[in-house]
């Protein structure tokens, strides 16, 4: 494609993006060294990226199933910790980390999950090693001033419920998705699903707080005997387009 086609961005664009940026890590007051500290660590890194194999393909993207049953192995808590340790790393809106996750694993905290259940997801929710509630904070321009302490950016959600309600669910499942890839490349197997009353939900594990849930998703070692033929795809004609 020609490059004459591409559309240019003016000064004043140009300008704002840089200035909310600069904005964001500091104004002013950016420390030169900092930021140079940071911009190596990322080259550093890109010299010794190589691409990841067929192998390491297929475990995070072709070959993972959606499990319905689970070996008898625990998952420990420095694996959860872990496993958070990489999922904080997801870009979101200016840092604004509105994801929250409740990792159940006693039997008690299961058995208060079953009555918000439906269909056939309680045999996958109870045996599940460790079922994760995800979910989202409404109010998580809160903690702005900790994750972007450099610029006041509460008015910008103050009083706009819709608005966060929106920034909230769109980041927060990015983080979810970014949880279950995580999960995959350190070797546990994800049961994602909706099959649940996000109300009842909310009623039992965030009563008097600002957090909803969106997801619910199983970790653990699945059960290879309890899978089924992979169902179709849509090929790339029919989902994606150039323009």
């Amino acid at each position: 494609m020609s490059c004459s086609n591409k559309q240019s961005i003016s000064a004043q664009e140009l300008a704002a993006a840089s200035g909310m940026q600069r904005r964001l890590h500091g104004g002013d007051n950016v420390q030169s060294d900092h930021v140079l500290a940071a911009q190596n660590t990322f080259s550093e890194m890109k010299k010794r990226y190589t691409a990841l194999s067929d192998d390491h393909l297929d475990l995070l993207f072709r070959e993972p199933r959606t499990q319905y049953a689970w070996q008898d192995k625990e998952v420990s808590e420095d694996l959860l910790r872990t496993l958070y340790d990489l999922t904080k790393m997801t870009s979101t809106s200016v840092n604004s980390c509105p994801g929250r996750f409740v990792f159940l694993r006693s039997e008690e905290s299961k058995e208060r999950l079953r009555p918000t259940l439906t269909g056939n997801n309680v045999e996958k929710i109870m045996g599940a090693p460790v079922v994760t509630i995800i979910a989202h904070d409404n109010a998580f321009y809160e903690r702005l001033d900790q994750l972007a302490p450099y610029a006041d950016l509460k008015p910008m959600f103050v009083d706009k419920p819709a608005y966060c309600e929106a920034t909230a669910f769109r980041n927060g499942t990015l983080q979810g998705a970014q949880l279950m890839m995580a999960a995959r490349a350190l070797g546990l197997d994800c049961g994602p699903m909706s099959g649940f009353n996000n109300q009842l939900v909310d009623e039992e594990f965030f009563a008097g707080t600002t957090v909803v849930s969106n997801f619910l998703c199983c970790l653990g070692y699945g059960d290879p005997s309890r899978i089924f033929q992979r169902l179709p795809r849509l090929e790339f004609n029919e989902a994606c387009e150039f323009l």
